[in-house]
């Protein structure tokens, strides 16, 4: 299931004046699958289709509690016929891999924590050159795998960006770690991380919309509950890009001037460049029709909303 990315909404090359260059990833993890009956083992856990990955492409997914929460996302590739990797937040990885490997039993599959074998950078703009065109699509740099992520849109323009798993560093002028995540938010691709984990049904942060959700698959943990909100009524809460003056941060409540008591969302991606900080905020659609959002508290800094880089089902042409 592929993203929707209009091709119309950006320019394709990059600003000079965009973040560019390669970080390391400190912040993502890596758990490896292996075994005879690793794919099927994922396929009934995940939210998405395991069982058709190919080496060719990679897959965004979630890891659902049984109340249809996302424990975690990933992003997964296949390395061959019974190994399967899967990139997610490093916060949150020793818990999700426990949890796991719980649910093995009898299955042929081991799973274990990779993030030392398969270091991850981030390569934007000029970078990320080398990666393939098309988005999840998976190729290889000598020993390391590559992998086209969404692009950033920021005001009309796009940044490409890929990452890069291997030991051996990729080649490109630094960039700082928060300027990546300022990318990540402007991708609009939601990671749960430790702070966020359980908070968030998948369409909450518009996990379907970018392909991390195949509702055609078979039953995995919480699966009743994301079909229903997906069928069943409106979605009343929905990811949405703001920008503000101040740092935000994960699992950060965010408030509406007409409800001060209570929370109208929570910052699930947050990032900054050039003193321009932006974040990935799970809101509720009632709160941008009217009054104001703020950080924190009902009078913390303003935030101001911003585009993302797809269209919701309802406003789609």
């Amino acid at each position: 299931m592929s993203p929707i990315l209009p091709a119309n909404m950006v320019d394709a090359s990059p600003s000079p004046a965009l973040p560019q260059g390669v970080t390391r990833l400190d912040d993502w993890g890596v758990i490896r699958a292996s075994g005879a009956d690793t794919a099927s083992f994922l396929h009934g856990q995940l939210t998405q289709d395991v069982l058709h990955l190919d080496e060719a492409h990679a897959r965004l997914a979630g890891y659902c509690s049984v109340k249809g929460r996302l424990l975690a996302s990933f992003v997964m590739w296949r390395r061959g016929p019974d190994e399967i990797l899967l990139a997610c937040s490093a916060d949150l990885l020793p818990g999700v891999l426990k949890r796991l490997s719980m649910f093995v039993l009898r299955a042929k599959c081991k799973l274990s924590d990779a993030s030392a074998e398969w270091p991850l950078w981030g390569l934007a703009g000029d970078a990320a050159a080398a990666a393939p065109a098309t988005v999840w699509a998976r190729g290889s740099a000598g020993a390391a795998d590559l992998l086209r992520l969404p692009d950033a849109a920021i005001q009309g323009r796009a940044v490409p960006r890929a990452m890069w798993a291997g030991t051996e560093a990729p080649a490109g002028a630094p960039l700082d770690a928060d300027a990546w995540r300022w990318l990540e938010v402007h991708s609009g691709v939601a990671r749960i991380s430790a702070a966020t984990a359980e908070q968030f049904v998948p369409q909450m942060v518009n996990l379907e919309l970018v392909g991390g959700v195949n509702f055609q698959k078979g039953c995995y943990p919480g699966q009743e509950i994301v079909a229903r909100s997906q069928y069943r009524g409106t979605l009343k809460r929905r990811g949405h890009v703001v920008e503000a003056a101040v740092p935000l941060q994960p699992g950060q409540e965010v408030f509406h001037s007409a409800d001060p008591g209570q929370p109208a969302g929570m910052v699930v991606l947050a990032g900054a460049w050039a003193g321009r900080h932006a974040a990935l905020v799970e809101l509720k659609l009632a709160a941008l029709e009217s009054g104001s959002l703020h950080a924190g508290a009902a009078d913390g800094p303003v935030l101001t909303p911003a585009a993302l880089p797809y269209a919701f089902p309802s406003e789609a042409p």
